[in-house]
């Protein structure tokens, strides 16, 4: 079986980021992104989707954390899309609801070529509050932004219920991973890629190129294939 994995390094004038995943991994994870809930949230991620993942990055955070959280996320999508390879054997559905105390949320991953994201319920204001003084609310729902449509996948996520803020976001982000875990895996039923296309991209005759390059564009130019960011 081919390893599916991915490494990739992004630096622009706001931030550097060096990223390596193993998406048969065991959950281990090495994070330093210089946004403390961010790196708990990625740690997370790694841990419930059962991927090895390393980031480390740096980036002009004494402005806001939003440029780095942004790339780093960009940079996560890359990679995955890139270790999927051409999703030959996997399950390719993912579904998963996971409470925190108080809080409960959902998400559905579709590892389709096409990227979507449907993101809802998170209460009024928790867009603008800072979890742990650094990370705002808004940024949730932005990362997943940047995972789904530079991973090509189709994402739902929802919250159902919660109050603190930091417990909503995190069982978003343990949906997600539980979610992506079962939509990677492989499923010994499934001969070839799951799809009645016979691809899972955007261009079925492009035989799902997954080569990723690591050079950036300017941020006035970030909207391209290889880094696409809706709005």
């Amino acid at each position: 079986m081919t390893a599916r994995t991915a490494s990739l390094r992004r630096a622009t004038s706001e931030s550097t980021v060096e990223l390596d995943l193993d998406l048969d991994g065991t959950g281990r994870s090495q994070i330093d992104t210089t946004v403390p809930f961010f790196d708990h949230l990625l740690t997370a991620f790694a841990k419930h989707s059962l991927t090895d993942l390393t980031v480390r990055a740096s980036g002009d955070t004494e402005i806001d954390a939003h440029h780095t959280v942004e790339d780093i996320s960009i940079v996560l999508g890359q990679a995955i899309r890139q270790a999927l390879g051409d999703k030959s054997g996997i399950s390719r559905y993912g579904d998963a609801l996971v409470p925190l105390d108080e809080a409960l949320a959902q998400a559905v991953v579709d590892i389709s070529g096409r990227p979507y994201l449907v993101h809802t319920g998170e209460p009024a204001g928790f867009e603008h509050h800072l979890i742990g003084g650094h990370f705002t609310g808004s940024l949730v729902r932005h990362t997943f932004e940047a995972i789904s449509f530079n991973a090509a996948l189709t994402v739902h996520v929802r919250v159902l219920s919660g109050r603190d803020p930091h417990h909503i976001a995190e069982a978003e982000y343990k949906a997600f991973a539980r979610a992506f875990r079962q939509a990677k895996a492989f499923d010994p039923l499934v001969e070839g890629i799951p799809s009645t296309k016979g691809a899972l991209c955007r261009d079925p005759s492009s035989r799902c190129s997954t080569t990723v390059r690591a050079t950036c564009t300017p941020r006035s130019r970030r909207s391209t294939p290889r880094e696409r960011m809706p709005g």
